[in-house]
């Protein structure tokens, strides 16, 4: 699928991969909209990009209701939405780790928020003559890194969500559904855990567009496809090397 000319919506878009896949849609002559729940930070990337900015924290129903209800009015030929707004705890799993509750603020935003957004502007994509969901996923999507456990439960979690509703909507509409999976990425929200021997964001906004315009629907990025290969290969020695150390 080629995207260009088309209007795109990209949530948690104020730094790291939203900000550059935004970026890169921009200069290619997409209209643009970004939204996240930080205003300074949305909006400045706003004015830095020269694209809306709108303010919508996605685990908030009505941000999400006047999200829609913008684009509807605005920018009904809205054709592509990336959901990339995430949000990861490190830590490890055990007595006094308090993992129901970090598990339950990373489903809200990394799945359940991604989710709804998605139904919510499925009535605008599917009366486009073409139109892409892009859901950005990680490497943890076949197998747990311990020290972010309930981060990757939300991942396994979109992607499986990711392939039911590709195998549903290309029964009888023109949505394509997308995966994106990156391995580690140097980003503000990785600092804590290495990120700086991560890839940069743009080299994952780059091969994010790349793979849509060349159908890859699950669209591996860095260290991951190889990862993925060895934990179908023999899943105990892939996830003892993923998490070698830890």
């Amino acid at each position: 699928m080629e995207i260009r000319n088309k209007t795109a919506l990209v949530t948690g878009a104020g730094s790291g991969i939203g900000y550059e896949i935004a970026k890169l849609l921009k200069t290619q002559g997409n209209t643009v909209i970004i939204a996240g729940r930080n205003a300074n930070k949305i909006n400045k990337a706003g004015l830095e990009l020269g694209v809306t900015a709108v303010v919508c924290d996605v685990t908030n129903e009505a941000d999400i209701d006047a999200l829609v209800a913008k684009i509807s009015v605005e920018f009904p030929a809205l054709s592509v939405l990336v959901n990339n707004a995430g949000v990861a705890n490190l830590y490890k799993v055990g007595e006094g780790a308090n993992a129901y509750q970090k598990a339950k603020q990373e489903f809200e935003v990394n799945y359940f928020g991604p989710v709804l957004l998605t139904e919510k502007l499925l009535p605008i994509l599917k009366k486009q003559s073409e139109a892409a969901i892009v859901n950005i996923t990680s490497n943890v999507t076949f197998h747990p890194l311990v020290v972010l456990p309930t981060y990757s439960d939300t991942k396994a979690a979109l992607h499986s969500h990711t392939v039911a509703l590709r195998h549903t909507l290309a029964k009888d509409t023109q949505v394509k559904v997308y995966e994106v999976m990156p391995s580690l990425v140097n980003t503000e929200a990785t600092k804590d855990m290495g990120g700086e021997n991560g890839m940069p964001p743009s080299v994952v906004a780059e091969v994010t567009l790349n793979g849509i315009q060349n159908d890859h629907f699950e669209i591996y990025v860095g260290d991951t496809e190889a990862q993925r290969n060895a934990y179908f290969a023999d899943p105990i020695a892939a996830i003892e090397l993923f998490n070698k150390g830890l």
